[in-house]
């Protein structure tokens, strides 16, 4: 322990030397704007992973589509059921390709192989159904 705490004091004191000057050129640059990708550019660019499966020992590459994404869409969760892309579905059932993993109270879990995707209802409380027992 001793030896590192030594170590630590000669790494310290080797980056002391630095001038007044080299520390505010340092401060300047990073103080500089600087540009980043726009949201076009973004936008446009393709999902790096690929997603491998393997179906009779043939090995099968699918890139998922942005369009694929979009077409889950959580509506509403009822008794342990929800709604999804205009159907009720329950844990087991399958929906474009995913199998329902998970219904709570404000979201479910998708999985479709190795792919987890979950979903949750908007902030607003209209999409959560709420049931009273009256006596």
């Amino acid at each position: 322990m001793k030896r590192l705490y030594i170590l630590g004091l000669l790494i310290s004191f080797s980056y002391a030397d630095l001038s007044v000057k080299q520390i505010e050129q340092m401060i300047e640059k990073i103080h500089l704007k600087r540009e980043g990708v726009s949201l076009e550019a973004l936008e446009q660019t393709k999902e790096p992973f690929i997603h491998v499966k393997e179906e009779d020992n043939k090995t099968v590459v699918k890139i998922p589509e942005k369009e694929e994404a979009m077409k889950l869409t959580l509506h509403a969760i009822m008794a342990g059921k929800a709604y999804i892309n205009d159907g009720w579905k329950k844990v087991g059932d399958h929906v474009l390709g995913y199998r329902i993993e998970y219904i709570g109270k404000k979201g479910i879990v998708l999985r479709n192989g190795n792919t987890i995707k979950t979903l949750f209802l908007n902030k607003s409380k209209k999409n959560l159904i709420m049931l009273e027992e009256r006596e």
